[in-house]
């Protein structure tokens, strides 16, 4: 593995301009095209050193050759810039080499040191297309090549060439390394959209079964205790009393899933407890309840109603339990019942998405049978150590 700074960057990495490839069916990426206009019009500056090779005194082959080599260079500069950031890793180099050869050829057809300062190009894409561990040696083998070739043909190095080579180079680079940067700002702010959304959705989701797990629950059993009333006793009065309590208990449904929608519900825990005892006294459950829960941290509140809320549900829905006791410390909640057909201990959505809830502020959550029988769901705060709360 390569090194790697504090933001997780590879020296090693090969650079991602995956955001330059079409998905958008068929129609050119504009941010590729754009590049491509700003960088390749920078190319075109060797048209005037290939005038220069033309007024040259180097003879018709020689300079025929060297501009058809000049020609190739431009033109293989413009299709790297195009086709080398969506290549895979060979094609990259592949395309780099062909770049320095082409670039260095009318140089030493011509026998001109000082000409390898087109050689900025080459460079340039190459810092774009290789890992910045090998892409940062080109800029200097470049210069050190043409220093050498310099002292070794005539000893005079052309210091104003190389000083050119070393500020073209730095002012390419940076040119195409901001439009690297610009690109993957533009798919960070797109991955942070979709982050956001299904961060979104996952609240939504784990409210609402929450919320209508419970509240379903309860208006079932209430539906069958007023259908056993109907059913055995010609006096319909607590009959319609449990109507009139389901009513009121899908209006709350309502009011909470458009709560929850919109981002604005709120649980407090004296609530869930107060809704716990309906709910309980509904089944025919013994329910052995707090009578307050000022205790409990304003932070925890939330948190351990929703406790309260999912292992109340479980409770009804799955236990055929006789009775149940909620016990509430400072940092800590448990919910246990006696019934004996216990549920599996493998968590559910309900209990996954407490686990979830609990991390969020640093807490805990444990489930199982009790050793005398029944279920236990038994929720830690953070403040809470791990030989602390109810055995």
């Amino acid at each position: 593995m390569g090194r790697r700074d504090s933001d997780g960057f590879s020296m090693w990495q090969w650079p991602d301009w995956s955001f330059w490839e079409d998905r958008r069916g068929g129609k050119v990426n504009r941010a590729r095209v754009a590049a491509l206009v700003v960088n390749g019009t920078a190319v075109l500056f060797l048209f005037f050193h290939g005038m220069a090779i033309a007024d040259g005194d180097n003879g018709a082959l020689r300079t025929g050759v060297a501009l058809g080599l000049l020609g190739g260079y431009g033109l293989s500069c413009v299709l790297a810039l195009w086709y080398g950031p969506v290549s895979p890793p060979r094609t990259r180099i592949a395309f780099v080499a062909v770049l320095f050869t082409l670039g260095s050829a009318p140089t030493f057809v011509l026998g001109a040191p000082h000409d390898l300062t087109d050689l900025t190009y080459a460079i340039a894409i190459g810092l774009t297309l290789l890992p910045l561990r090998y892409s940062l040696l080109l800029g200097p083998a470049t210069v050190l090549g043409q220093i050498g070739w310099s002292l070794l043909g005539d000893g005079t190095v052309h210091w104003a060439a190389v000083l050119t080579l070393v500020l073209v180079t730095v002012f390419l680079g940076s040119i195409l390394a901001l439009n690297f940067t610009i690109g993957h700002l533009r798919v960070a702010r797109e991955q942070v959209k979709r982050m956001a959304v299904t961060e979104e959705r996952e609240r939504v989701a784990r409210d609402l079964h929450d919320i209508l797990g419970h509240s379903l629950s309860t208006m079932t059993v209430k539906l069958g205790l007023a259908r056993r009333i109907l059913e055995s006793a010609d006096d319909i009065g607590p009959a319609v009393s449990e109507i009139r309590e389901l009513e009121g208990l899908s209006r709350q449904a309502l009011s909470d899933v458009r709560a929850t929608v919109s981002g604005y519900r709120t649980v407090t825990l004296a609530t869930e407890i107060a809704g716990a005892r309906i709910a309980l006294r509904a089944a025919g459950v013994r329910a052995e309840l707090p009578t307050v829960a000022d205790d409990v941290p304003s932070e925890l509140q939330p948190v351990f109603g929703y406790v309260v809320r999912e292992a109340v549900t479980n409770v009804l829905r799955h236990s055929d339990a006789q009775s149940c006791t909620i016990r509430l410390g400072h940092d800590w909640v448990e919910i246990s019942d006696n019934g004996t057909d216990v549920p599996e201990t493998t968590a559910g959505h309900g209990l996954t998405g407490l686990a979830e809830r609990l991390a969020a502020v640093s807490g805990t959550v444990e489930h199982g049978r009790c050793p005398g029988g029944g279920f236990r769901v038994l929720a830690r705060g953070p403040a809470s150590p791990a030989e602390a709360g109810p055995r």
